[in-house]
């Protein structure tokens, strides 16, 4: 065989046998690239997002995206030739898989917290555009979870509201443990609350509950300093003075927040907030109003260019990263609460755009 035949054979079997290498060696790294956006003022799968009802709204224009990342999911193993294609193909970042799936999370598991955190999204985001426009919401305390096995498991139950704790009312979440370790563990702890079903009816009527019973948790030692645990986690709920529906399918996490409560401002105000203008942005939003940072920001801040946006409304925690590598065309506007993003909106829509708060990279 000619030797230059017997080199060329040669390096295709090496390069075969890299591309198989490739193949099948398994790597711990997961893939991030841009997902849809979709605007929060328009349709999604032939329904509108934001539906309102028993409220007067006006007539929008323009966008209002809330941005996506699309991952690998959890039980995917990347091999290395798709690891090297993803660090080398622009618009994507491969980065480790326990990044975005810590401490070992399953599909099914981190489907079922993205959901969790999506719907406590969007109840913040109701919560936060009210109060931003000054209507009134009314907050009640509620089980938010029981723990299996516990003193309380059978007896207290997943949205019942919790109206006092031997007698003293509660106002927030943190007031449960505090009343419950003022005893010691094994004495009895009595809760007043309605009942989940009657709550639940209540909230469809858009009215108070109503309806109170008594139940005696005896409570039980806690792991640790031995504190009185009763084994529930209680959260907050609310009473809205109208109907304000978010329909939005294959979407998880909380980091849509920012773009529904703003949606839901444009819709209830008489100002057209966007001038229609074409705005993009992210960022999760407690019931103050606060926005918080989300993880894949360059990632959504290329989605959101691609699919035609001008200003990207960035948490301000979020903005060095964002500010490393802007798609061309697009502003960076920096915000850390709903009055900052709706102050912004507000200059965008007239074309006031010089005083912006942008991002700045840190050297």
């Amino acid at each position: 065989m000619p030797r230059r035949t017997a080199t060329m054979l040669a390096s295709t079997l090496v390069l075969f046998a890299l591309l198989c290498a490739g193949v099948f060696v398994k790597v711990p790294y997961s893939e991030m690239s841009p997902g849809p956006t979709v605007n929060t003022l328009g349709d999604a799968h032939g329904e509108p997002v934001l539906n309102i009802s028993g409220r007067k709204t006006y007539p929008t224009s323009g966008h209002l995206n809330m941005t996506t990342v699309r991952v690998t999911g959890a039980d995917y193993d990347m091999n290395l030739l798709e690891a090297v294609y993803g660090w080398l193909a622009g618009d994507n970042i491969v980065v480790p898989h326990e990044n975005i799936y810590p401490d070992g999370k399953t599909d099914e598991q981190s489907t079922q917290e993205n959901a969790e955190e999506f719907t406590q999204s969007q109840a913040s985001a109701k919560v936060a555009a009210l109060r931003q426009l000054g209507i009134p919401v009314t907050a009640r305390v509620i089980v938010a979870s029981v723990v299996k096995g516990s003193p309380s498991e059978g007896k207290l139950h997943a949205g019942d509201v919790i109206q006092a704790v031997d007698g003293t009312p509660v106002k927030a979440p943190e007031d449960v443990a505090k009343l419950v370790t003022l005893h010691k563990a094994g004495e009895p702890v009595e809760f007043t609350i309605v009942p989940a079903a009657a709550a639940a009816e209540a909230a469809k009527a858009n009215r108070e509950p109503v309806g109170s019973t008594k139940v005696t948790i005896t409570s039980a030692k806690a792991e640790g300093d031995g504190h009185a645990i009763v084994g529930i986690r209680a959260g907050t709920d609310h009473t809205f003075p109208f109907a304000i529906d978010i329909k939005l399918a294959d979407v998880g996490g909380p980091s849509a927040g920012l773009m529904f409560a703003l949606g839901i401002v444009d819709k209830l105000s008489p100002e057209d907030l966007t001038g229609g203008r074409f705005v993009a942005g992210t960022g999760t939003i407690d019931d103050a109003g606060k926005v918080g940072p989300i993880g894949g920001i360059q990632m959504k801040t290329i989605g959101a260019r691609q699919a035609g946006a001008r200003y990207f409304l960035t948490p301000a925690d979020n903005c060095a990263a964002a500010s490393r590598d802007v798609p061309d065309g697009l502003t960076l506007v920096k915000v850390s609460t709903i009055g900052d993003a709706t102050a912004a909106l507000e200059k965008i829509g007239k074309g006031d755009t010089a005083g912006l708060p942008s991002c700045a990279a840190k050297p």
